[in-house]
């Protein structure tokens, strides 16, 4: 092999080392660019994780709230049943004895 052809050689490596460290440089952009997106989906995760918690945190808090009313409901009505049937019996025992 004579110097010309070693030249011409040597001239085709440089030119394909050219080529491979353009396209390693690239393929650096492209995994820092995928490790950015990687790290992008965890953030995001993360959040959907707290807004999900948060969110059955409000339901709970709702579904108390709205329990309030009907449980004080309930109790009035027990209340006026109570009072009711206290007045009735008290009534029948006043007659009894009224009676005697």
């Amino acid at each position: 092999m004579n110097e010309m052809e070693l030249a011409v050689k040597l001239e085709g490596h440089d030119h394909k080392i050219s080529a491979l460290q353009h396209r390693v440089g690239e393929l650096e952009g492209q995994s820092m660019a995928i490790q950015e997106l990687a790290i992008s989906a965890n953030k995001m995760t993360v959040v959907i994780e707290n807004m999900l918690e948060e969110l059955n945190q409000q339901g709970l808090r709702l579904e108390r709230m709205e329990r309030g009313p009907a449980e004080t409901m309930n109790l009035i009505k027990v209340t006026i049943i109570t009072t009711l049937v206290g007045g009735i019996v008290g009534a029948v025992v006043t007659t009894i004895l009224s009676l005697v």
